[in-house]
């Protein structure tokens, strides 16, 4: 492991005066959000059809139960695994296995087998851990320390900018089929074409000791790490308190999205409804995440200060939110379900639920990237936060996979409801007092960012 020469060093400090080139934070974090944008956007808007686009949400249940058992072991391992392959080779893998569960459902709506679709589940979990460590790693440690709040929610934009998307493509394919109960096959295609893309998009991501920031500093020093190296700081992880307050919010981070997937958009709408309402859904993150960006990075000189505010807005949002879905779930339950509602047809009935849907989208994202600008205040280098966000997506994919096999037993709704809101409830005050012990105004506890001007051929690393 070493530092790259003077002669580069140069050339990189000569680079920074442009912030749209190519090694730039600004760009790999664009691309990163470009690759998501492709690949679990386009998974986000298939699964937020509510049962994977089809009538019988059993399959897609078993199959989000299988992938997020496999998501919460390698999410905890994704991060020691892009420490040692790097992001080019970690994020094409993750990629690529979106491409087979997409197909899966293809599969599905011709021959009504679900075992195609679990193991293609599974298999879509062991890429995730490894897409999301590396995106996580990306998202953090590539930005200026001072602003990661607005890359996150650049991030947070053009990612769910695929589930916008995604959105429209089964309510425009499926828009004549107001009676259909599954998708077409072309929407099943449309999601893989993305996925592709997707995956060729990755192979465009820099690793970190490229990287350099519009001050000359990169992103990391080292180049690589090694298998036991990984191993020994991983099983750190769970004897580190801060991860151990972020629990928690991991946990709960994902939990939801069986409820208001299945339970909200899949039960209350009609088919073609569903894709529009995902428009909107995926829509509000994009708006959620660049105000709680804002908020995060701009609204106090103490960023310890800005964590705090940012929480007790997400905190207060949240209880609103998960209170105005209580009013609308005590009306229904699995054996009384109402009458499906659609867009054109159900006139101001459908104002109402649409409106919850889309407050539920925009707490999402909010609470998700507030969660991510904490770990990111807890360090500035990539290996550590690939590790602490591979912890975070390890967590939070454990807790979906026990919230998919939940709603398959047909756990009573307003008992879902009512788990989701207190989960999330919980993480508040202990994201709070996260800020207030490990989060630094002068930036003490960060690890430090490395000058490559500042180097000649024997440095070495710390």
């Amino acid at each position: 492991m070493g530092f790259e020469g003077d002669e580069e060093s140069a050339a990189n400090q000569v680079s920074t005066k442009s912030r749209f080139r190519y090694n730039s934070p600004l760009v790999q974090v664009t691309l990163i959000g470009l690759v998501c944008f492709c690949c679990p956007g386009m998974f986000n808007a298939l699964s937020g059809m509510g049962g994977g686009g089809q009538v019988n949400p059993t399959a897609a249940n078993n199959a989000n139960t299988a992938l997020y058992t496999t998501f919460a072991i390698f999410g905890i391992l994704g991060g020691g695994i892009y420490n040692i392959l790097g992001p080019r080779l970690t994020l094409a893998a993750g990629c690529s296995t979106y491409v087979l569960y997409a197909g899966s459902f293809l599969y599905y709506n011709h021959k009504q087998h679900q075992s195609f679709a679990i193991v293609a589940g599974a298999v879509l979990g062991i890429g995730a851990g490894f897409l999301w460590a590396g995106e996580g790693a990306i998202m953090t440690s590539y930005p200026p320390p001072r602003r990661k709040g607005t890359y996150i929610s650049l991030f947070w934009s053009i990612f769910n900018m695929g589930g916008v998307i995604g959105g429209l493509i089964p309510f425009i394919l499926n828009y004549n089929r107001g009676e259909a109960a599954s998708v077409n096959d072309g929407t099943y295609i449309g999601f893989m074409c993305f996925m592709m893309a997707g995956t060729l998009l990755s192979l465009t991501i820099l690793p970190p000791n490229k990287v350099v920031r519009d001050d000359g500093t990169r992103c990391t020093h080292i180049k690589y790490s090694k298998v036991s190296t990984e191993a020994v700081e991983i099983g750190k992880l769970f004897f580190n308190w801060k991860m151990l307050l972020i629990a928690p919010a991991a946990w709960a981070s994902n939990f939801f999205y069986s409820y208001q997937f299945n339970n909200v958009n899949g039960v209350l709408f009609n088919l073609r409804t569903r894709g529009l309402n995902n428009v909107f859904y995926w829509g509000a993150q994009m708006v959620g995440s660049i105000g709680i960006g804002y908020i995060l990075d701009f609204s106090f000189q103490s960023r310890r200060k800005r964590g705090f505010f940012g929480i007790g807005i997400v905190a207060v949002l949240g209880t609103a939110i998960w209170a105005g879905g209580l009013a609308k779930q005590v009306g229904y339950k699995h054996n009384d379900l109402p009458t499906k509602l659609d867009f054109k047809d159900s006139g101001s009935d459908f104002a109402g639920p649409f409106v919850l849907y889309f407050s539920y989208g925009l707490l999402d994202s909010m609470f998700q990237s507030m969660v991510y600008w904490v770990i990111g205040a807890l360090a500035d280098d990539s290996e550590i936060l690939s590790r602490y966000v591979g912890f975070y997506k390890g967590v939070q994919s454990a807790g979906a996979a026990v919230a998919w096999q939940v709603d398959a037993h047909k756990v009573p709704l307003l008992t879902q409801l009512i788990v989701n809101w207190s989960l999330t409830t919980v993480t508040y005050p202990l994201l709070a007092i996260l800020v207030m012990l490990a989060v630094k105004d002068d930036q003490k506890g960060e690890e430090p960012s490395i000058n490559p001007a500042s180097m000649d051929n024997n440095s070495k690393p710390v």
